[in-house]
């Protein structure tokens, strides 16, 4: 009882108090926090665009994707464990978290020592892959050789973090991420324009940056609260539980994985371009993602909430904090709409200098496109937080599928429409959230928790 009720201090219970108010209070600290990180990752593509030129900004973003991708596989083993972990928490089943807990890290760290050996044996193959042009491979080489030594903080940082979310305590996994981005801009001045490393220099920043997060939230968590040491008796192998983790994070790693590699290919063709095309693509996109970021993880935030009221049973309040989610959602994806497609041209310069004028063209023709329709993806990211916590991961699944299996088809078909060219690529993304909303609108009418 300690353990509930140390956690109760931290305001962890959704189940209960005003709706709107309680998951904004949780949600906050989360969505700051991706700020940071999304902040880190766009200092590393500003730095290296104004200070190492073009081709190193081009490697440097197609590197991102695939880095997105891999790490994905993790990302995703963790956000389906913290669905039960909140699902537990909602019905007060301690010891069956603490064994959750313990299962759910042998696994999804057997899975990243694995992923961390594939990609360094397949570096080469995958270059090819990505049909990446022969001036930008030994920028890329190098910062991919240095960044995949991060994957086994990602783990760390996400498998905890996703753990303490779970309970409700999303401020502590911010003040790590916090001391992670602003480490990570210092030292990527240093080892960029002191020590001047290239790419690897930014690459060396943003690793040493994860593992100061990864480690020392492992750290802290494990000293600050020793109730979630597990006991003895609960540190053994469980079959029933892993079954029921997989099934819950196997269709979610399924999810995120099919989304970053259809990005990934999308990746590939935008490569086929050129580096001008890479280089407006690597900016914009960073762009992109530091602008919807927030709603993305009001997203996760969402899925917590969910997760909490469906294992604890109260069906109505989870009808509730959807109506109340989608508006929250909509008003907020409307104000940065406004504000990255008024600001598109600017924005783009902060990432390329006075001589790369045909890329940033190209970047706010991306920026204006996508920036216009972002309450598609935030509506998206409600659904796939909604169906993860009810035990449905399939649906998101399916979502993900209709989105990014249009935008890889609609990219390759309209890309090579003469007229159309590189714009059809931008125009397959937001085709496919509308597609994708459309289809979870369905599946949430039809969903019992819906009907009264």
């Amino acid at each position: 009882m300690r353990f509930c009720e140390d956690m109760r201090d931290m305001n962890c219970d959704l189940t209960q108090g005003n709706i709107m108010k309680k998951l904004l209070k949780f949600a906050f600290p989360i969505m700051v926090g991706n700020v940071l990180q999304q902040l880190y990752n766009v200092v590393d593509t500003l730095i290296v665009g104004r200070f190492l030129g073009k081709d190193a900004l081009a490697a440097v973003g197609s590197s991102y994707t695939l880095m997105v991708f891999v790490t994905s596989i993790i990302l995703g083993l963790c956000m389906g464990s913290s669905a039960f972990f909140s699902m537990q928490f909602g019905r007060r089943d301690y010891d069956r978290l603490e064994k959750g807990i313990y299962m759910a890290f042998l696994m999804i760290g057997a899975v990243t020592a694995a992923l961390n050996l594939l990609v360094y044996v397949g570096i080469d193959g995958i270059l090819v892959f990505l049909r990446v042009p022969g001036e930008v491979v030994p920028f890329m080489k190098e910062y991919l050789l240095w960044i995949f030594a991060g994957i086994v903080a990602t783990f760390l940082y996400n498998f905890v973090a996703n753990f303490m979310r779970a309970l409700g305590n999303s401020l502590i996994p911010l003040l790590f991420l916090g001391i992670s981005a602003v480490l990570n801009i210092f030292l990527d001045l240093f080892f960029i324009r002191v020590l001047m490393w290239g790419v690897g220099g930014a690459a060396a920043a943003t690793v040493i940056s994860q593992y100061v997060a990864g480690v020392g939230i492992l750290v802290y968590c494990i000293k600050k609260y020793p109730e979630v040491q597990i006991k003895k008796e609960n540190r053994h192998w469980n079959t029933d539980i892993l079954k029921e983790l997989l099934g819950l994070s196997s269709l979610t790693c399924l999810q995120q994985s099919v989304m970053n590699f259809g990005i990934l290919m999308v990746q590939g063709l935008v490569n086929s371009f050129g580096s001008v095309v890479m280089a407006a693509f690597a900016a914009a996109v960073k762009i992109d993602s530091f602008a919807y970021s927030p709603v993305q993880d009001f997203g996760n935030a969402f899925s917590t909430y969910v997760a909490q009221n469906y294992g604890a049973g109260k069906q109505d309040r989870i009808r509730r904090g959807m109506r109340d989610a989608v508006l929250g959602a909509f008003v907020f994806c409307a104000v940065i709409s406004v504000l990255v497609v008024g600001f598109a041209r600017p924005l783009m310069s902060l990432f390329l200098d006075e001589g790369s004028a045909d890329a940033v063209a190209v970047g706010v023709g991306y920026l204006r496109i996508e920036a216009s329709f972002y309450f598609g993806i935030g509506l998206l990211f409600l659904f796939y937080g909604y169906f993860r916590a009810v035990n449905r991961p399939g649906v998101s699944v399916v979502l993900t599928v209709i989105s990014l299996g249009m935008r890889v088809l609609l990219a390759y078909t309209l890309s090579a429409i003469e007229g159309i060219g590189v714009t059809g690529i931008w125009m397959s993304v937001p085709i496919g959230w509308f597609l994708a909303d459309a289809a979870g609108v369905v599946f949430l009418m039809r969903s019992p928790l819906q009907r009264k």
